[in-house]
């Protein structure tokens, strides 16, 4: 039935096509205004709590027009942030395992610096003892006896240096050993963290965001009624940029061609037109319908082909309208 009435469109079209009137209304063809349609569906599964928008009305493009229960999702969510809260109570703190660690570090430090500051007095003294000796005033002995102090304190400033590079490899090296526990428990963390984007953008879509301008056709859902992902919730047609599809001639195909300007004529009242501009959006390569046997040229002049012209909408033109086409 469907191709029939295309059939039967397209030899009426045709007809029309080839018996303009002569004169101002000598169109080169005819047609109707279609527009880009665009279903919005529901971009989440729940009770619809609001969808405020009514037929013909006007749309702009990211408008909030609806929202879908989403409460559940709030709960998840809710969940495995409680989840990571959890993770993070399970890291470990490096700080008290080696608080002791750096006070007995600072200890040998302090400790270091006293020998330091004898062992500066010591050799002032082994100096003067010198002098003496050189002077046979005293007898080496003394001056033997500080030498000994002398290498003694050395040998113990060693001792201690070394016992504070003991203390900071073991500093280091329980800091390390923190940090690669805490790391195996960060990991946990991770996915936890993603999982969370993801429920929030869930949660996004839980709102009924109007993709693109545009005039509503259809109303599909209506509040409190339940949706699911993917379900058709209204009708969006473009008004702004309409579409005449026409039908020219095989004999008129040479003469049209994709981006051409043409002149759309469209009835304002009784024998008066309104005048638009309009673009060759598409031809089609292929005729409408084909006579089984095609012999003779005037049969061949029969063959119609569909248009796409696209004309700004003035607010005029309505879906449905008859328009015409002249060539410029």
């Amino acid at each position: 039935m469907n191709n029939n009435f295309k059939i039967f469109y397209g030899i009426l079209l045709g007809l029309v096509v080839m018996s303009c009137k002569s004169g101002k209304d000598d169109f080169d063809a005819t047609g109707v205004f279609e527009t880009t349609e665009t279903i919005v569906s529901s971009e989440s599964t729940g009770k619809i709590l609001s969808l405020e928008i009514e037929e013909g009305a006007v749309l702009t493009a990211n408008q909030l027009v609806g929202s879908v229960d989403c409460e559940n999702l709030g709960l998840q969510k809710a969940q495995v942030e409680a989840s990571v809260e959890a993770v993070g109570m399970k890291q470990n703190n490096a700080g008290p395992q080696t608080q002791i660690l750096k006070e007995q570090l600072n200890t040998q430090y302090a400790q270091i610096a006293t020998q330091k500051e004898q062992l500066k007095v010591i050799e002032r003294e082994k100096v003067r003892l010198q002098n003496l000796v050189k002077a046979e005033a005293i007898p080496t002995k003394q001056l033997d006896d500080v030498n000994g102090q002398v290498e003694i304190l050395k040998k113990q400033i060693l001792a201690m240096e070394s016992q504070t590079g003991v203390l900071k490899q073991q500093i280091r090296s329980q800091e390390e050993q923190v940090g690669i526990q805490n790391r195996g428990i960060l990991g946990e963390k991770k996915p936890l963290m993603e999982r969370i984007a993801q429920i929030e953008d869930q949660i996004k879509r839980c709102s009924i965001i109007n993709p693109t301008a545009g005039v509503v056709l259809v109303k599909y859902a209506e509040t409190n009624e339940i949706t699911g992902m993917g379900k058709p919730l209204y009708k969006l047609g473009d008004m702004q940029n309409m579409v005449l599809r026409a039908y020219i001639s095989g004999d008129q195909l040479a003469k049209f061609k994709t981006n051409q300007k043409v002149k759309v004529f469209v009835d304002k009242g009784k024998d008066e037109y309104k005048e638009l501009e309009g673009v060759v959006e598409w031809i089609a390569t292929k005729a409408e319908f084909t006579p089984k046997t095609i012999q003779t040229k005037d049969e061949r002049a029969n063959l119609v082909y569909a248009t796409k012209i696209r004309v700004k909408n003035d607010g005029f033109l309505k879906i449905g309208m008859y328009g015409e086409i002249k060539l410029q």
